[in-house]
């Protein structure tokens, strides 16, 4: 196994292995750091590493990492959380200062200092649970009782700097709190005039139907004018979310926000049809009118069998259009394409059926997670494809993006990034 996944598996000095009174105690609180981690592991999952790894033994280090590893691991963006966690609580014997290091930048830990990765450090998070460095006191300045004036005014605060932080950089807590956040977020949408029209007393236009039956109800006479109006409706919203790997991470907390939205009252959208596509096209409108959260994303998972796999926008796109379009798109609807673009498939069938998608929908909105970067440029062929038969082009990456959105979900005037990236690309 070794061989398969070198990467998985550096060579460190011989581990420390528990004693065997304590290696059921060891194991069940490694699980637990692995959960908060964000791995899916239960009682079972323990209790079946505990058996598998007292038949294997525990004398060797290759043989305890690749039983634990069996017993936990079940998809491959696991590997890297596990490897993280499993060498800093077995391999470390001074894991815990490593850990801080990594949280704290400041203090000195066991290696370099570096950035952390972001499994790195739902890693560290997920084994400190909560606890505070003793060192952070003692590097705390004194007070010397001299006052320093600093000039906040142009200073960002600590809220809008966690706005704007990438979905994928987040830790758990950090995931958690932009949830809450966007949970409590509004998706307002202006009304649509129908062409069909009511009684309105004080109405613009004349009621010339309604007017002659009054008249006829009167003998004849026209005494008054009645007045009408056209009606008002509200659009559905579609969302068409791309959960291949790339985009694994920033769609479980989007569709954290689409099922706080499918499940508002009052908000103005008539429906909410959520689709998920990677290499097939899934309907989970359903499952996000589950009242509870987690149930509802449950079930959309187990739904979507290509969560974290591949990516056919062209194909995904064409199921829609051919099977979908007429029944959620026939009143008028706003459509929010979440992808990155990022597709191997022939791009003329992916502009086609991209150009068929803008022309059955009132407005199509792509959100991005690529456009962070500031140096992005439409260089990739899905992306050139996609790019000319959408309204407006905006990134998707953090809790500002998301509040963005719903400033300009009901202005049709907004482009986004479009232009420029169309000037770039001519």
């Amino acid at each position: 196994m070794s061989r398969v996944f070198p990467d998985l598996m550096p060579e460190l000095p011989d581990i420390n292995l528990p004693e065997r009174p304590k290696l059921a105690h060891n194991i069940t609180h490694f699980a637990r750091a692995l959960r908060k981690a964000g791995l899916p592991i239960g009682p079972g999952r323990v209790a079946e590493a505990i058996t598998a790894v007292q038949a294997a033994g525990f004398t060797s280090k290759q043989d305890f990492y690749w039983v634990l590893h069996a017993c936990f691991v079940s998809k491959p963006e696991h590997r890297t959380v596990f490897d993280q966690v499993f060498r800093l609580f077995w391999r470390n014997p001074q894991y815990l200062e490593h850990m801080m290091a990594m949280m704290l930048p400041a203090i000195r830990g066991v290696q370099e200092e570096r950035a952390a990765s972001p499994a790195e450090k739902r890693a560290a998070e997920a084994l400190l649970d909560g606890m505070q460095p003793e060192e952070q006191a003692d590097e705390a300045p004194q007070d010397d009782g001299t006052e320093i004036d600093i000039d906040a005014s142009m200073t960002m605060s600590a809220e809008e700097r966690f706005k704007t932080l990438d979905f994928e950089l987040m830790s758990t807590e950090e995931t958690a709190r932009a949830k809450r956040m966007l949970e409590r977020l509004k998706l307002p949408v202006k009304p649509i005039k129908s062409r069909r029209r009511q009684a309105v007393a004080h109405g613009p236009r004349p009621d010339w139907r309604r007017s002659l039956r009054n008249a006829m109800r009167q003998g004849g006479e026209l005494r008054d004018m009645a007045r009408a109006d056209h009606r008002q409706r509200w659009p559905n919203l579609v969302v068409l979310c791309d959960i291949s790997g790339s985009m694994s991470q920033y769609s479980r907390v989007i569709l954290h926000f689409l099922h706080a939205v499918s499940n508002a009252k009052g908000e103005g959208w008539a429906k909410v049809h959520a689709f998920t596509f990677g290499t097939r096209l899934t309907n989970i409108t359903r499952h996000l009118k589950q009242r509870d959260v987690d149930a509802a994303l449950k079930s959309a998972g187990a739904e979507a069998q290509d969560w974290e796999g591949g990516t056919r926008i062209g194909q995904c796109l064409h199921e829609f259009n051919r099977d979908w379009s007429r029944r959620v798109l026939g009143q008028g609807a706003v459509v929010l394409l979440i992808t990155d673009g990022l597709d191997r498939d022939d791009p003329d069938q992916l502009e086609h059926e991209m150009k068929r998608l803008q022309l059955s929908s009132r407005r199509l909105i792509w959100l991005n997670p690529l456009l962070r970067w500031d140096g992005f440029a439409p260089k990739a062929r899905g992306i050139q494809a996609m790019l000319p038969h959408v309204d407006s082009f905006r990134a998707g990456h953090s809790v500002a993006s998301i509040e963005e959105l719903a400033q300009i979900i009901s202005r049709p005037e907004d482009v986004g990034e479009k232009a420029r990236l169309l000037q770039m690309m001519s």
